[in-house]
């Protein structure tokens, strides 16, 4: 989603104001407290942790935001453990408080000569309220494709958008866009393809009857020409960098000029072994996220946060976790939800205070370029869970790997290449892209592979469409094909 932000704020740069909904939300409400409010995407996991301690509880308050059970009694203590953490709030959290406001405060909902959301089908119960109240004072334009619903992991409903395009909500006028002017002819009519086999097959029942055509355009019209056909290719797990390899170069030499890349992977596992194996053929021009943003908190996160706030109950919070036994750190979290509870830095004994203090000043160090002591930066980097004798191993690795007197293509190196899962490859889009792994034991993500879900149909339509030129599918399977590839008229698929 940021990647769909940033493409249009460059687009419209002085024309609209750009955002995402927690951006926004964190904006208004900051008018609201007259301070500024600042965002912890893990916030709701810090809190769920000290549920399991406190109340012995597995509570999943994301769930409890995103579907509006504002009646729920552990939203009480989720309450209480965000105002002793700070200013801080988590994605859904900061929402939800934007949203109880201007349902107590009507008047005080903004107004705006137009607003227009994207991306609806992936909205949930809680989003779709907030756009609902900004809808009170504003013309609103919905835009959305429910053949791309992506996020029912977050427990965003298609339902939503059909709903509002349907006859039982007659203050919304339902239009359709049936032009994709990214996509080349052949992806477009495999797209359609895909669409109609699911029909067939007693799936999308519910999905908005809408067209989905080809633009044509004079450039558009000699890419499809170049590109008639999707490729399919069947190779072992391991031969897959190699095979991508092999197909950039040869488009290189057919292009000989620039062209962008995407990878798209089932799995985060998957696109990192892919792009470890292109790293050490040569490449060095990857975009690929080592880490999430919905990974556990780190130690790294708890200093950035003392960093910047010295008094940080947050950033305490999670620093004194890798300093205390597992016991010493329950019995700490337990202290801190009594009523009038001290600042956790008053409540940890001194020599672990002392010990936090001499690693924040070396992390201080390290940000102002200033000399630090070897000792003390191998013991904190043991801390946070890295071997000093490692990284200087992968450091000198990836030195000797980037020797450009190496063999290979040397036209290929630079070429840009962005590699990523199905779901974060919403908003992406490139000239070439490869779909990995393309079989039904990962596309079909029910145990039964003959049980496809529309998620399974729309997870493959997203990946299938972000190609603006050329698409190859790649299978790991060489003895059976998937069963997408089935559902595709044949004639538009060549097999290599």
């Amino acid at each position: 989603m940021n990647a769909l932000v940033e493409e249009l704020s460059l687009e419209l740069c002085g024309v609209s104001e750009v955002r995402t909904l927690h951006s926004f939300a964190r904006s208004e409400l900051s008018k609201v407290v007259k301070n500024e409010i600042k965002l912890f995407p893990k916030l709701p996991r810090v809190i769920k942790e000290d549920a399991k301690i406190v109340l012995e509880k597995d509570i999943d308050f994301d769930q409890i935001f995103h579907n509006r059970d504002d009646d729920n009694t552990d939203l009480e203590f989720y309450k209480k453990r965000k105002n002793f953490y700070g200013k801080y709030y988590g994605y859904p959290d900061v929402i939800f408080a934007v949203v109880k406001y201007f349902e107590s405060k009507k008047e005080k909902i903004p107004k705006w000569e137009q607003i227009v959301v994207d991306e609806f089908q992936d909205f949930n119960r809680l989003e779709v309220s907030l756009i609902e109240l900004l809808s009170e004072k504003s013309p609103v334009l919905l835009a959305g494709d429910d053949d791309q619903a992506l996020y029912g992991f977050k427990s965003a409903s298609a339902d939503y958008i059909r709903l509002k395009h349907g006859d039982l909500c007659p203050e919304y006028a339902p239009f359709s866009l049936p032009y994709c002017s990214r996509c080349t002819e052949v992806i477009v009519d495999a797209t359609n393809d895909l669409i109609l086999s699911a029909k067939n097959n007693g799936l999308l029942k519910n999905r908005i009857d809408k067209p989905y055509q080809y633009f044509p355009d004079e450039k558009k019209d000699k890419e499809s020409e170049l590109n008639p056909n999707i490729i399919y290719n069947q190779s072992y797990a391991g031969q897959i960098p190699w095979y991508i390899q092999t197909k950039i170069g040869e488009i290189a030499e057919e292009v000989k000029g620039l062209f962008s890349v995407l990878i798209i992977s089932p799995t985060k596992k998957q696109s990192k072994t892919v792009v470890e194996a292109l790293r050490k053929k040569g490449f060095s021009n990857i975009e690929h996220p080592e880490k999430e943003s919905g990974e556990d908190p780190t130690i790294i996160d708890g200093f950035k946060l003392l960093l910047d706030h010295i008094g940080s109950n947050l950033g305490w919070r999670i620093v004194v976790k890798h300093y205390l036994s597992k016991e010493d750190f329950e019995r700490l979290i337990k202290e801190t939800a009594k009523d009038n509870a001290k600042p956790i830095s008053e409540i940890v004994s001194k020599d672990i205070k002392k010990e936090i203090n001499g690693d924040l000043k070396i992390c201080r160090s390290i940000k102002n370029d200033k000399i630090v002591d070897t000792v003390e930066l191998e013991q904190l980097l043991n801390k946070m869970g890295f071997e000093n004798k490692e990284i200087i191993k992968n450091f000198l690795k990836n030195e000797i790997e980037s020797n450009p007197l190496k063999g290979g293509n040397p036209g290929i190196r630079k070429i840009p290449i962005k590699a990523t899962t199905i779901q974060s490859s919403k908003g992406l889009a490139a000239d070439i892209v490869f779909i990995t792994h393309f079989d039904d034991q990962y596309f079909i993500k029910g145990k039964d592979k003959k049980n496809i879900s529309d998620q399974d149909i729309c997870n493959f339509i997203v990946a299938l469409t972000r190609a603006r030129k050329k698409i190859f599918l790649i299978s790991s399977n060489k003895n059976k094909k998937p069963t997408f590839l089935k559902w595709i008229n044949k004639d538009r698929v060549e097999v290599r």
